[in-house]
């Protein structure tokens, strides 16, 4: 992995930007700015040839300070993103505010190299983080499971975990599905690349390829996942060495008194949870929250965004940029999380006020971080096989889509080595 790797528990470098500095371009993110979801992919931009970017924790909904560089209005008109000038004066008027208050200047300097987990048979509009970074012009490379079993995780700084089921159970979307062409072909396929990979069953496979992330972000890896991947990591790593799945699904029966034998202390985020082992049940454990979030209904389903000191906790800090802090909620197969399952040191970073219930997470693991967002797709509600992709088009300043892509530009902050 690249020069990020390692540093990810050390502290960012927050930066004094002098008045004369080369800045020459205020890219607002308040609501005054006509494409959110692009000016991250302009941000990046800018780092991927080799320029520097100030990332502007809470001033103006965590706008950027950018370089005037040949070709960067051009650049800025073709992906409607919005930008200000601003001379030195303006820059020290900035820098005196964000002195004074809950906001700070975190230094972005190398793009990082991002990896998407996702099947060969995927389609770019099953996964929210694929749609985000195509629509803002952002590169990334898949991988599945032979290339992480065979150690090419090392290579990235940033890995998405497509919305999987780490367990072996194909989604449990057996009840409704289980005779439907597209869910007899999934089935063969897994149980081919299994089989080649040398498993005899999808679920073990699964279990290898769950520890091989663990490892990952151990390591020094930034994590992120949504959906079913999030809970269903944990219950694959917990379940080491015993057999969760029925037989509807691999064949040969579960191991007796699995529940009590799960190995909670595996686990990234939850704890203390109970499976479900009811193949017609569309649900994986009681972590997931989507019957009290499907109870409150789609005008009802709100949640909000923690405020976390800039100067202290710059972390969280950029994980939260936005230009509102309540966040229309959105349905997945895993919704959100229960709060009382969450290990202890699991930093909340979004929940549903006056509940149990939390939809944005973020963790260390070792040398490592992980981050996981509840739901499918931010800008369509109740998600379902076959709906049509979201036309990101229509969403330029999509509140959901902007907390994605927060954790995409988080890994390109600038790091400095604790002293121990």
């Amino acid at each position: 992995m690249k020069t990020l790797r390692g540093l990810v528990t050390a502290a960012i470098i927050i930066t004094a930007l002098p008045a004369a500095a080369l800045a020459d371009f205020l890219v607002p993110m308040d609501l005054s700015q006509s494409n959110h979801l692009k000016a991250y992919g302009l941000a990046w931009h800018i780092l991927a040839g080799g320029g520097n970017v100030r990332w502007l924790l809470n001033y103006r909904g965590g706008s950027f300070l950018i370089p005037e560089t040949a070709g960067i209005t051009l650049e800025a008109q073709a992906r409607g993103v919005r930008m200000e000038r601003v001379g030195g004066s303006d820059i020290a008027a900035i820098l005196q505010e964000i002195d004074v208050s809950n906001m700070e200047v975190v230094l972005l300097e190398k793009a990082p190299e991002i990896a998407i987990y996702a099947p060969p048979n995927k389609q770019p509009w099953d996964d929210a983080v694929m749609m985000a970074l195509e629509h803002a012009g952002i590169p990334y490379k898949t991988v599945y499971d032979r290339e992480v079993l065979a150690g090419t995780l090392q290579l990235y700084d940033w890995l998405h975990l497509h919305h999987e089921d780490f367990t072996g159970q194909y989604g449990k979307f057996y009840r409704g599905y289980r005779a439907a062409e597209w869910y007899i072909r999934q089935q063969i396929l897994f149980e081919e690349i299994a089989e080649a990979l040398g498993y005899s069953k999808v679920s073990e496979e699964k279990k290898a390829v769950a520890e091989m992330i663990r490892e990952y972000v151990r390591g020094g890896g930034f994590l992120f996942a949504m959906c079913s991947a999030c809970d269903t990591v944990d219950l694959a790593l917990a379940s080491r060495g015993i057999d969760i799945v029925p037989r509807q699904f691999d064949h040969d029966g579960t191991t007796p008194g699995c529940q009590e034998k799960l190995d909670y202390a595996r686990c990234l985020a939850f704890e203390g949870f109970i499976l479900e082992m009811n193949p017609m049940v569309y649900e994986f454990s009681d972590i997931d929250m989507t019957i009290e979030a499907a109870a409150r209904g789609e005008g009802n389903d709100w949640f909000t965004l923690f405020e976390f000191s800039a100067k202290h906790d710059p972390v969280p800090t950029m994980l939260v940029q936005n230009h509102v802090s309540v966040i229309k909620g959105f349905m997945g197969q895993t919704t959100s999380f229960r709060k009382s399952l969450l290990k202890k040191k699991i930093l909340v970073m979004g929940e549903v006020r006056g509940s149990n219930e939390v939809r944005y997470i973020h963790g260390n693991f070792g040398k490592g971080t992980f981050t996981f967002f509840g739901g499918h797709d931010p800008e369509d509600y109740q998600h379902f096989v076959g709906d049509p992709p979201t036309d990101l088009d229509l969403y330029p300043n999509s509140p959901g889509y902007r907390l994605i892509l927060n954790n995409i530009l988080f890994p390109a902050a600038r790091k400095k080595e604790q002293k121990t």
